[in-house]
């Protein structure tokens, strides 16, 4: 079993009023709200939790793109990648980033992959998300109804470059290139590892099991509302005969450690609320541009994107995410509370003997092998987090490892320059 620490790098210090004053964390932000200070300030700390990460046992650290936006201002993943490649060993480097589909040509994106391989040494992983439709549609001013068609031919593209012997042409809907040839070429061999960010798009359980690509749910709204997500996957690769390896997916968990209960409702509670009543605090408009979600996962009841309150009914709604999105959309009428988010298990939290029985129930239920964890969320001070990490990294993980060891999986999309397999974490610095 495998644990990354994932690092959305939040704006950490909006108004208390936000929610009441501004009507969308994403697209419309005031630019008056972000200190370039501040900025600073938080780019270099989160860049400490991840080294830090890397030094507590953790398997992998995550980076993400996103644009326009204070729930996760970090335009450029490759640029945070690059810098952790040089202060980091012997751990992934995972990049769920970038959206491919933004990228004219997407060979930019294959460069800039190839070059982050083979400086960390084939420690890469290449992380191929189609992008939320406030980042592609509003933010960069695509066509919402090419958005996967372009998506599927940057893909097609990306891997021709990174894997073709010789030179060649490329002549698609989106992109003509006469003369396609990287430098330099990926370190690994046919090419780093592809994982896929999903937010609740059917067609990406197929476009995974076709590729031989991770699939890994990304939403905050607790493992039981992402279960329907990942049973569709697990259907999906069922249905083509294909082994249900845990491995080939993957999910996203906020998590909190403490000494007790107590301790950590009064330290992570506040942090929370900021997260799921400011972060989340997105106008409708922005989520489901017309043509952006197709109708086949409309028809499948994922309105939402990555949490986000949804547009349309619930009747044809799984239980479980039902109850997460009524949870979601009562921010209309009142605030989110810690008490809310433990009552439905949405944060998983508590003593690291808690953390560690709940993290399991998790990865069990959903059948992952990869779980990607939030330790550092909504407005949680540089300090507490690091609390959060060696706690979580120290006291949990060694405890869980072992998952999937007993039924023999191999992790067949673990990059190359690890050895295939987890490797003992670097000396711990403080």
């Amino acid at each position: 079993m495998k644990f990354h620490m994932f690092h959305l790098m939040p704006y950490r210090d909006l108004p208390q009023d936000f929610p009441q004053q501004y009507p969308s964390v994403w697209v419309t932000p005031p630019r008056e709200l972000n200190d370039p200070v501040k900025s600073h300030q938080f780019y270099n700390e989160a860049l400490d939790e991840l080294e830090l990460a890397a030094a507590s046992g953790y398997d992998g650290i995550c980076v993400n793109e996103h644009h326009q936006n204070a729930y996760g201002y970090m335009p450029s993943p490759n640029l945070m990648a690059a810098s952790l490649i040089r202060r980091t060993k012997d751990v992934a480097l995972i990049v769920l980033g970038n959206s491919i589909a933004l990228y004219d040509p997407p060979t930019r994106v294959a460069e800039e992959y190839a070059m982050l391989d083979v400086i960390s040494g084939g420690r890469l992983v290449a992380g191929f998300p189609v992008g939320t439709p406030m980042d592609t549609a509003f933010c960069y001013g695509a066509n919402p109804g090419h958005i996967r068609e372009k998506y599927m031919e940057a893909d097609d593209l990306i891997i021709k470059a990174w894997t073709s012997e010789e030179m060649f042409s490329y002549n698609g809907r989106f992109n003509q290139l006469r003369y396609v040839n990287i430098w330099p070429h990926p370190l690994q061999k046919p090419h780093p590892p592809v994982w896929i960010p999903g937010g609740g798009s059917v067609e990406t359980w197929e476009f995974c099991e076709e590729r031989s690509y991770v699939y890994c749910y990304l939403s905050y709204g607790g493992y039981k509302a992402g279960k329907k997500n990942t049973d569709g996957f697990w259907n999906v690769m069922q249905q083509r005969e294909k082994p249900l390896n845990p491995y080939q997916a993957g999910f996203l968990q906020l998590v909190a450690v403490g000494d007790s209960e107590q301790e950590v409702a009064d330290k992570f509670g506040p942090h929370a609320e900021y997260f799921y009543n400011k972060m989340l605090h997105v106008d409708p408009r922005w989520t489901n541009p017309p043509g952006y979600r197709t109708v086949r996962t409309i028809e499948e009841g994922f309105t939402k994107s990555q949490g986000l309150k949804p547009l349309f009914g619930e009747s044809d709604k799984f239980e479980g995410e039902k109850t997460q999105e009524k949870m979601l959309e009562s921010k209309a009428k009142s605030d989110i509370t810690w008490a809310d988010l433990m009552r439905e298990g949405t944060v998983v939290a508590g003593t690291p003997s808690q953390v560690t029985e709940q993290l399991e129930e998790v990865v069990r239920t959903l059948h992952v092998g990869h779980l990607m964890l939030l330790n550092q969320f909504g407005s949680i001070p540089h300090e507490m987090a690091k609390e959060n990490i060696i706690k979580t990294g120290q006291e949990v993980l060694p405890n869980l490892k072992h998952i999937w060891d007993e039924e023999g999986w191999e992790d067949n999309w673990w990059p190359q320059g690890l050895g295939g397999a987890t490797q003992a974490p670097a000396a711990l610095q403080l």
